[in-house]
């Protein structure tokens, strides 16, 4: 399958690109390394400079000792000092110091520049100092002969002719800077081109397209086959994609298929109410073997009502969106076994949760943030499991801390056998009795995740079960 070239996603221009910014900071990246080489470099080049005017000078003394009177005409003298670019030229020998050559009147000596003692950190001030300066300074520079280390050799110079060189070094340093970090960064860019931001092009590619219409089986990446990272993340992302699209196509279907249970609940229900009618009528029979069958009737209508009544509460409603208030859970629980024994009396069907013994141990003052309509459903639905499965009594404690208030309904019952609780928030095969359809526990944890929570079953066994429900705290 040939995979389309994807869409350029919609975003800034391609001058904000990733591509655009890794140059742009490649460049700069560079930039900065060069200006931290440049610093030494021309406090070397300033130190060469000043080595090499301390070598002409040694030879221009050389030169007025090569002859045989060691003097020379005063045009010589000048064109000596002119070469060495030097007012004066002093020698210091071991034995002796001698001024060697010498302009009538030399200028008055501002820095005295010693090649022998100065540190590196004096080298970088002095090149700084150097090319600050606006106006000409006259230096005494002071180092060993390079050709003699017996011999030092002083020398007067202006330190214009240094600054304009030092000017000059720089502008080619900046130039070939510029040149390295334009290298540099294109290699870089056309490195991280093919190798990152092509792969991820692609990825977000595939990533718009496929939004458009995640159930759309072409629009899942087809990845490259590569073993680096991003080979990874485009494997990761087909499986995501694959696991998405069955998702909502599974969820389209579930859909169909609760839209279809609920219309097959609503006429049944019609159908089994016409049945309790006939019941009804059969009850009024004075016939001893209608009378024997008339309660099994009405207990399988009865169940198959009550079946079709979650199923339908379970696959329309759900759990709504909760309406935040600072409940009293105390009063709550007090307020849920009431309505419970208020609605069991009469009712034998309900014999298990009238017979079932409250102990209400949270404290009066504690409150959570929650919708008390849902809450209330919650407790109930705790409360009716327990007496349904034959406990005699049950304990609501409740714990607050770190804003958080854990609930906990706890039974003496027989606990849940180890079937329902590999299962026991999935709807239609969680419950722990025959007959149950399982939903009373999903709604609960339904309603604990809805206001942030989790439902949990914290223990079970023999001596009964503990469901802790973590709920906001109120203020």
């Amino acid at each position: 399958m040939t995979e389309p070239s994807p869409p350029s996603p919609p975003g800034r221009p391609v001058i904000f690109g990733l591509s655009a910014r890794l140059l742009l900071l490649t460049i700069a990246f560079v930039m900065v390394a060069e200006l931290l080489i440049y610093a030494p470099s021309i406090s070397r080049f300033r130190k060469s400079y000043l080595e090499e005017a301390v070598s002409q000078a040694h030879l221009a003394a050389l030169a007025l000792e090569a002859t045989s009177d060691a003097t020379l005409g005063p045009a010589l003298k000048d064109e000596l000092l002119f070469h060495a670019g030097a007012y004066a030229i002093v020698l210091k020998r071991p034995d002796r110091r001698v001024l060697m050559l010498s302009k009538d009147m030399p200028p008055r000596i501002d820095v005295t520049v010693d090649l022998t003692e100065m540190a590196a950190v004096h080298w970088l001030a002095g090149a700084y100092g150097t090319l600050a300066q606006r106006d000409n300074r006259v230096l005494r520079v002071v180092g060993d002969s390079p050709r003699d280390p017996a011999v030092m050799v002083e020398t007067v110079i202006d330190e214009t002719p240094m600054r304009r060189a030092m000017y000059d070094y720089s502008v080619r340093i900046l130039a070939l800077s510029i040149v390295i970090s334009l290298i540099t960064a294109g290699a870089v860019y056309f490195s991280l081109q093919w190798l990152l931001v092509r792969p991820m092009r692609r990825i977000t590619g595939s990533m718009a397209r496929f939004q458009e219409d995640p159930e759309d089986e072409t629009r899942i990446i087809v990845p490259a086959g590569s073993a680096d990272e991003m080979g990874v993340a485009e494997r990761q992302l087909a499986v995501m994609q694959r696991d998405v699209r069955a998702a909502l196509v599974q969820k389209e279907r579930l859909a169909t298929l609760g839209a279809a249970v609920a219309k097959i609940n609503h006429d049944l229900r019609n159908s089994l109410a016409t049945a309790m009618l006939v019941h009804d009528r059969l009850a009024d029979i004075d016939d001893p073997e209608v009378q024997k069958v008339t309660p099994r009737l009405f207990n399988a209508i009865d169940a198959a009502v009550n079946l079709c009544r979650q199923t339908l509460n379970y696959v329309g409603d759900g759990v709504a969106k909760s309406e935040r208030a600072a409940v009293d859970l105390h009063g709550l629980a007090q307020d849920v076994e009431d309505a419970l024994r208020m609605a069991a009396e009469g009712d034998p069907r309900q014999q298990g949760v009238f017979d079932l013994a409250w102990q209400n141990d949270i404290e009066p003052a504690l409150t959570v943030e929650g919708d008390r309509r849902q809450l209330t459903r919650l407790i109930e639905n705790l409360a009716r499991n327990a007496g349904e499965a034959g406990a005699k009594t049950l304990t609501l404690t409740a714990s607050r801390a770190a804003g958080r208030v854990v609930l906990r309904v706890a039974d003496d019952g027989p606990g849940l056998p180890p079937r329902a609780r590999e299962r026991l928030f999935q709807p239609f095969v969680g419950s722990a009795r025959a007959g149950g359809t399982g939903l009373g526990l999903v709604i609960v944890r339904d309603i604990a995740k809805a206001h942030g929570g989790e439902a949990t079953l914290a223990r079970s066994d023999a001596t009964g079960a503990i469901f802790e429900i973590d709920l906001p705290a109120g203020a």
